[in-house]
């Protein structure tokens, strides 16, 4: 477990801070990615394509487990959230590894959001060509199976999966749920199963959404699973003390820190902050001025320095 089983969690919304501008700088900006001047239309990108809604709850997630756990395998199921994946990934410096030009500073920021989702740069969901990926997360339900098989004999093995509320109406992901009954010896792996409820899919609410606390508990428990309610300030708390058999239910806005409101519709906390929630900020002045406040609510400038890097 990670040091004296205390959390920062100043310096873990800090980090949470850095992944979700990197998030959004990935899916608008072309240029211009530390805001150095006034954002312009020449700053954002001709294509936008990718998926905003889950992503702060993933960076806090991941967050977490690096604040928890000091070993651990990751396994996405919402892998349309990817760029915030490769936003965690890049401040661990885990993409410089592979690839020197992804190196933790200005060049390697520009790398990452110029490329993210553009013909020969990176993919808008998880793949392969990521570092450590197994399970694309593109087709929903096969996170939790994917788990599990990568921990079966390997007791050395910690896997930390997140499973999509939308994921989790799917038929493969409840049926993946009885394998913790073959899964239950400590010849195996720990699976982490954390259940993202952010209360909405791609186009309507979500049915584990709409649950109560006691009603979903008790559909996780009629697994065999003893149901852990957690929320963005106290998920690392709890993955410290996680024990094999615990199932965390995480709840968390959809596309938390977004616009809420765009010309009169809801996005955050709605299924609109799903994928791109401003789509013309290229050539509608208001979209543009909303992102860049949006962009400039992170305060990036107090978490990254050009000389020193990363200050979390």
């Amino acid at each position: 477990m990670y040091g004296l089983g205390s959390i920062d969690y100043l310096s873990l919304k800090k980090r949470v801070r850095a992944a979700d501008y990197l998030v959004v700088a990935q899916l608008f900006l072309q240029s211009n990615f530390l805001l150095k001047t006034p954002l312009m239309s020449e700053d954002i990108k001709s294509r936008l394509l990718g998926h905003w809604g889950t992503c702060h709850g993933i960076d806090v997630v991941y967050s977490s487990l690096r604040q928890a756990i000091k070993k651990f395998e990751f396994v996405l199921g919402p892998g349309h959230g990817f760029p915030a994946l490769q936003a965690n990934l890049f401040i661990d410096g885990d993409l410089e590894k592979i690839d020197p030009e992804l190196s933790r500073n200005s060049q390697g920021i520009a790398k990452l959001c110029r490329e993210f989702s553009w013909p020969g740069g990176f993919p808008s969901h998880a793949s392969p060509y990521t570092p450590g990926v197994i399970c694309e997360g593109g087709e929903l339900g096969y996170a939790l199976g994917a788990a599990y098989g990568s921990a079966l004999g390997h007791p050395e093995k910690t896997i930390a999966v997140l499973i999509g509320d939308g994921e989790f109406e799917t038929a493969t992901a409840l049926a993946s749920m009885n394998l913790s009954k073959i899964m239950s010896s400590d010849k195996h792996g720990l699976v982490i199963p954390i259940l993202h409820l952010n209360g909405y899919k791609i186009s309507g609410p979500t049915i584990s959404g709409r649950k109560s606390d006691r009603e979903l508990s008790e559909q996780i428990r009629g697994f065999g699973y003893r149901p852990i309610l957690a929320d963005e300030n106290n998920l690392a708390d709890k993955l410290i003390t996680f024990s094999r058999g615990d199932f965390i239910i995480f709840r968390s806005e959809k596309g938390e820190g977004g616009p809420s409101f765009v010309k009169g519709q809801k996005i955050a906390g709605n299924y609109l902050s799903h994928q791109i929630p401003l789509k013309n900020p290229k050539t509608d002045p208001l979209e543009l001025s909303i992102l860049e406040t949006w962009l400039k609510s992170y305060n990036f400038s107090e978490l990254f320095d050009e000389t020193k890097g990363f200050t979390l």
